[in-house]
């Protein structure tokens, strides 16, 4: 190294120190709002004096520094990335200029022999790689996940046992849209977990739906085809609100279950950190000794199960199309890492594989879990953001039949035809058939896998003899003997029968199983689902097809039907069913209880409440109030008329740059009139409080949020024709008195009284 690049950087780094310790006196009396663009705060002007890059953010991890073949390095995650104080091609040739072309003068041509020219165009041309078919628009993170070792009776996978710690990576995201497409719509969501265990990696690729669309894989492509936008105008993007979709389920009714889902509030989380997770397939546990067992596996939210209401989705596609993505990575930069249980419903391996009359290797069933409770097994904590979207969160590649020893498959024909096709899509996506070369993807295990060459071969393979048997290598690799675990499917017996192209009877009954997730809702998210339905089948063109799908709800539930008729003007049919021959009539099953959403409290970490201010306000209330918000794991944020400060508060959301959606609460510590910029609708102008602020407290009361006002906060209640004695509205002249209360309500998530047909309870 140049003696004056050591000097530099070595000045660099005392630079950084003693910027990282200002920062961190900083935070330490104000955290600041997460959000951060980078992990230093920019200068006005451009800099100019050579440095290292910038450290990654705080909250940021990256893939585990690990080698093709997944050895353990010493090599640093700051060192897989950009390195040097100067701009270099790709090559590592340092460069002057990258503003202008190499021309045969200033106003010349542009020269064919412009290497850089020609490598950072091409480079730029070929950045995108085609994007996933489904589960397009991703987020993610990286955490670990810790045992509890209760599984070990069922099952002999390591990751499994007590106390151990297993690097996870876990993407989330909505099946149908583009990369482009908005987070809040209705639609399922996918739930996919890589454990990079000591065995080998396990991914537990599964949804936030505990049930698919359809019973066999083949029909994959249909229920695609028909979901994605129409192929003429490649319209409506991230929507089931129109004619093809309505088309297909309506004809094909095994799907009926898994529409009901998603038109209750399950179809639109309020978060991924509030979403449950789902395997959707039975899979075969296997023990230490052999002895096997049928599973179903379920991801369960430390923070509960929470959904947006229909307005609010409309809003937050509109303000702010990134919410979920934005979500996951602010709560974890803020400290409130969200978790997960891992758990399990365990039934016995019989020849019939069926449980109290339900067929485990059908995926659109679920089994009530008031007849086989689901037993927590670990605990998975998502604690660092991914350093770089493209590296991680794009090129991470999931598949069902990456497994370890004790779990195993079942003959689920929708798990069947997934084991082919996601290992096949990733040969276009990935380019090529070393996609588990690339670092998210590296296993944190010793591989030695015989596979040779081919696209993107990162590693260098020594010896001569890549196949089995050999001598040339000394017979490396060798087969695990008896005395080493290892990866082998269970003996299960095939039944005897002819090859055929139909489902077994138990396939039938499409409409028992909806009709008990309808009758288990409380009576405003059933409101809620008949509204859903009401739109959705609005939004299309074919009267026929509103029509069709009429009659399936009147074969899962007379009430649910007549909402959905009266919402579309149509006439309420007397009975299905429609286009499947031979479908079962519905049977009556118990409500499951598990299924609502209403009517539990749950951790308030991550949740955002908003503090109205204005100059007036009693500073030493607000920063009491933002401590205590702070301390109960919530994240404050300082709303005023301008940014900057408003004596000597720091503010982090302006009235013209906040939404109710992006709150879960509202604290008024002031009635701020109409501000400079505020853009007056009638006599607003000579209104006591500013319009935009009126219109968040209106949304946030229709949206069944917690409010809260002392002082002076009290009268833009008035302001805003907000009742003061309305359930979930605060009111005191003391800020400790309003906090505390406000706090609470929101482990209820919503004030569910203010919702048409919702309990008090």
């Amino acid at each position: 190294m140049d003696p004056t690049d050591a000097v530099r950087q070595g000045a660099d780094k005392v630079k950084r120190a003693a910027t990282e310790a200002v920062h961190a006196a900083q935070d330490a009396i104000e955290p600041p709002a997460p959000g951060a663009p980078g992990s230093e705060p920019p200068t006005v002007r451009e800099p100019t004096e050579p440095r290292e890059p910038a450290e990654p953010k705080h909250d940021q991890g990256s893939p585990a520094t690990r080698t093709p073949t997944g050895a353990e390095t010493s090599t640093g995650p700051e060192q897989v990335g950009q390195q040097g104080a100067h701009l270099t091609t790709a090559q590592g040739a340092r460069l002057r200029d990258t503003d202008h072309s190499l021309k045969a003068g200033a106003r010349g041509p542009t020269l064919l022999q412009d290497h850089h020219l020609r490598e950072k165009i091409m480079h730029f041309d070929h950045e995108r790689i085609p994007e996933r078919v489904v589960h397009a628009r991703g987020a993610a993170a990286h955490g670990v996940f810790v045992g509890y070792g209760n599984a070990e009776s069922v099952c002999r996978a390591t990751f499994l046992g007590k106390d151990v710690k297993t690097p996870v990576f876990t993407r989330f995201s909505p099946v149908v849209g583009s990369r482009g497409s908005a987070d809040a719509v209705r639609d399922t969501r996918g739930f996919a977990t890589k454990f990079y265990t000591d065995e080998g990696v396990f991914d537990l690729v599964g949804n936030n739906i505990p049930v698919f669309f359809i019973q066999d894989a083949i029909k994959f492509p249909d229920v695609v085809h028909a979901a994605k936008p129409h192929p003429d105008r490649e319209i409506p993007q991230a929507q089931s609100a129109h004619d093809t979709f309505w088309d297909f389920v309506g004809l094909h009714t095994e799907a009926s279950h898994h529409v009901m889902w998603q038109m209750s509030d399950r179809g639109i989380p309020r978060s991924y950190r509030m979403m449950e997770g789902f395997g959707v397939h039975t899979f075969r546990l296997v023990d230490a000794s052999g002895g096997t067992s049928l599973v179903k596996f379920h991801w369960k939210p430390r923070l509960g199960v929470h959904s947006l209401v229909w307005e609010e989705a409309q809003l937050v596609n509109g303000v702010d199309p990134d919410f979920h993505r934005r979500d996951l990575a602010d709560a974890i930069e803020s400290g409130a890492p969200p978790q997960w249980e891992l758990g399990i419903q365990v039934f016995p391996d019989t020849p019939e594989q069926t449980f109290e009359g339900i067929d485990l290797l059908d995926p659109t069933k679920v089994v009530p879990e008031e007849l086989a409770p689901v037993q927590p097994v670990g605990l998975m904590t998502l604690d660092a953001n991914p350093t770089n979207y493209f590296a991680e969160t794009e090129q991470v590649a999931f598949h069902p039949g990456h497994l370890v020893p004790g779990i195993d498959v079942t003959d689920d024909p929708l798990l069947q035809g997934r084991l082919f096709s996601y290992l096949d899509t990733q040969l276009t996506r990935l380019g090529g058939p070393n996609f588990a070369q690339i670092p998210i993807n590296r296993p944190h295990a010793p591989v030695n896998d015989m596979l040779r060459d081919g696209w993107h071969q990162d590693a260098v393979h020594s010896g001569a003899a890549p196949y089995k048997p050999n001598s040339l290598d000394g017979g490396c690799p060798f087969f695990a003997g008896a005395d080493v675990e290892a990866l082998t499917e269970v003996a299960a017996t095939v039944p005897e029968g002819h090859k055929v192209r139909e489902s077994p009877a138990s396939y039938a009954d499409h409409f028992t199983q909806p009709r008990m997730f309808f009758r288990s809702l409380s009576p405003v998210e059933q409101e809620h689902t008949i509204r859903a339905y009401t739109f959705e089948l609005g939004r299309c063109y074919e009267e026929a097809i509103k029509e069709r799908y009429l009659g399936v709800l009147a074969e899962i539930d007379a009430d649910l039907c007549a909402g959905v008729a009266r919402g579309l003007g149509l006439d309420v049919p007397s009975r299905g069913p429609t286009g499947d021959v031979g479908v079962q009539r519905a049977q009556d099953m118990p409500p499951s209880p598990a299924l609502s959403q209403v009517g539990q409290e749950w951790p308030v970490a991550g949740r955002v409440v908003g503090i109205v201010v204005d100059t007036d306000t009693d500073r030493g209330q607000v920063d009491a109030v933002r401590r205590r918000a702070i301390g109960d794991g919530l994240v404050p944020l300082v709303i005023a008329a301008h940014g900057g400060q408003v004596d000597g508060t720091s503010v982090q959301r302006t009235f013209a740059t906040t939404r109710s959606v992006e709150l879960d609460a509202v604290l008024l510590a002031s009635c701020p009139p109409p501000a400079p910029d505020a853009d007056p609708v009638g006599d607003a102008g000579a209104a006591p409080l500013d319009p935009r602020i009126a219109v968040l407290l209106q949304e946030a009361f229709r949206h069944a949020k917690p409010i809260g006002a002392w002082g002076a906060g009290s009268a833009a209640l008035d302001a805003a024709g907000i009742p003061r004695s309305a359930p979930g509205v605060v009111v005191d002249e003391n800020a400790d008195t309003v906090t505390p209360e406000v706090l609470a309500l929101l482990g209820r998530h919503r004030v569910w009284e203010r919702l048409t047909g919702a309990s008090a309870s």
